[in-house]
Formats: C-alpha cells, structure tokens, sequence
C-alpha cells in the first residue's frame, strides 16, 4: 500500500468532485481492484468518502469535508511558483489574482521552502510567443474563461480559413489551451466538440444559456488526439530530396520538426560529396515548394515531377525578376 497514493486519491476527490472507481485506477495507474481497496482504506481511516450508485455515479467525498496539510516540501513549493507563471496569467485577466496567491502562498510557508520558492520565482520568466512573431491580440480571452468557468453558452463571431469565411456560432466552452504562444478555445457547437483559435474571435457575447460540461470529458486527451488527428491531416504526401551538408544543418531553422525528423531516418548519402537523399513528408505542392526555397541552392528535388516542376517554374520567375536569363 502506497500512502502516497492514498493522498493523492484524497486529493483528486477533494478537488474534482465524483469519479468513478475507474478513473481513479486510471489516474493513478493501478487496477480497478486496487482503487477500490484503496478508497476502502480511506473509508477505514475515517475519510467520509461514500459511493453514488447507478449511471453517472462514482465516489465522492461528504460535503463540505475538506483535508489540511503541512510539511510541503521544497521541491513542491518550487514547482508551485513555476505553476503561476505571469505571463499566460496575464492574458487570461488574472494576473492581479496570481501575484496575490504567490504573495499569500510564500508567507505561510516556513522558512525554507519560503526561500527556495522565492528563488525559483526570481529565476524562471515564461515568453511564450516564438522569435520573429508578434503575441497575437485576443480581446476576448477573460470573457472565454468567465465563460468556461461559469458555464455559460457564448454566441461568436469567428473569422476561419476556408468559404464563408466568416461564421456565427453557440459555443458551450469546455477549456482553453496555451499552445505556442497561441491561446484555442475547445468547445462544443451543436453536438460537435471543435477547436477555436482565440484571435480569430470577431465578436463574443456571453448568453444566458447554461450548459453541463460532460464529466467523463478531459482537456488534456482531448488536445493529445486533436493534435495527432492534426499531424495525420496535415502530412498528405511526401517527397524525395537531396541535401547538401549545409542544408542539413539549415534543416531545422526552416522546416518543421516532422520534416527534419524524416530526415534524419531515412537519409542515405549520395556519393562522395556530403549530399544526402531522404523522404520528407508533405502538405500540398504550393506549401513544400515554399518551405523548401528557403534552403537555396542547398536543396534538390528529386520527386515528385509535380514539386520539381513547381520549384524550377519559380526560381526561373525569380530569375526574370531580377533580369538573369
């Protein structure tokens, strides 16, 4: 027996509510039969956790219990602080909530924790939006946090990037991502769960409808599957290339991670010169034409006609363009 899963179990009630004996297990990553003699030993050591039976039931702690704990450790006070970081606080409205948390959190720590979380928060800064790009402007973010918090239908107006280019919808929001700098919206319009990019947002009004997020729903599966759904999606085809040595060093400075990992394993030297030649995924004809232009005379396309065609009509346009013939 683990106390230290015990207290987790504890925890996880404390501050989610009802779950089911299986997402316990899962959580924790034993079997159903042991999260169930674990929330027995609970019950055993006096914890009023009681069960709810029938569809949608689950464990759940008596109202109103709540457990206290001291002796936090340096390391977690430590990744508390890094936790509340300023920046993405600041752009969901809560910045001022934030620093004054940190502020009551490092006074009722003793001393040594005090001092290493006061380190760590003089250490570490979070610039979450990448080199060579502007942080996107998103007016609306606070009202999308209201508006999950609350759980309140919000109508938008939302610009996308295929015909009509402009649409209204009834979102039911269900989290907010930070990803890259860039703030998604995931949330339910009608009885299809979407995701929203933030600074798309032309207009927002919070409703008067109130919806129920769906218990079994998790933020986190959800943006894992988004993102490999995402991946398959966006890989179409793929495409031979040759690359000199200082295109592969170029690699990954102009093209996404996926390409240069492709690179590296199925890159098979050509000859005695450097050059290699490997298979890189690919979105369209248009998109890799200009992702591989960026590497110059580093770079040859072997297949498919289609981009090698694509890559000699441009360099010979470029080529007019400046009055070489």
């Amino acid at each position: 027996m683990s106390a230290g899963r015990l207290l987790s179990v504890l925890l996880s009630l404390q501050s989610r509510g009802r779950m089911s004996a299986r997402r316990i297990a899962e959580e924790q990553g034993v079997s159903v039969r042991t999260a169930y003699r674990d929330l027995a030993r609970l019950q055993a050591a006096g914890v009023p956790v009681y069960a709810e039976p029938g569809r949608g039931g689950g464990y759940q702690l008596l109202d109103g219990y709540r457990t206290r704990l001291t002796g936090m450790s340096e390391g977690e006070a430590r990744a508390l602080f890094l936790a509340g970081l300023p920046g993405p606080a600041a752009d969901l409205g809560l910045a001022e909530e934030v620093a004054a948390a940190r502020l009551k959190l490092l006074a009722s720590l003793p001393s040594g924790p005090r001092e290493e979380a006061a380190r760590t928060a003089a250490a570490f800064h979070l610039d979450a939006p990448g080199w060579y790009r502007e942080p996107e402007r998103t007016p609306y973010l606070p009202l999308f946090v209201e508006a999950v918090l609350t759980q309140h239908a919000v109508d938008v107006l939302y610009r996308r990037w295929r015909a009509p280019r402009e649409v209204r919808r009834r979102l039911r929001s269900y989290g907010l991502v930070l990803k890259s700098g860039v703030w998604y919206l995931v949330a339910a319009a009608e009885s299809r769960i979407s995701t929203y990019r933030v600074s798309q947002v032309l207009d927002a009004t919070v409703t008067d409808e109130r919806f129920d997020r769906p218990r079994d729903f998790d933020l986190g599966s959800y943006w894992t599957s988004y993102l490999d759904d995402f991946h398959k999606r966006r890989y179409t085809g793929t495409a031979t290339v040759r690359l000199s040595p200082r295109g592969l060093r170029r690699l990954p400075d102009n093209v996404p991670p996926e390409v240069v990992r492709a690179v590296d394993s199925t890159a098979a030297p050509v000859g005695d010169s450097g050059w290699v030649e490997a298979v890189i995924p690919t979105e369209s004809t248009e998109h890799a034409c200009g992702e591989l232009l960026r590497l110059g005379v580093d770079v040859e396309v072997v297949a498919p006609d289609e981009l090698r065609r694509a890559m000699a009509d441009t360099v010979a346009a470029l080529a007019r363009a400046y009055g070489v013939e």
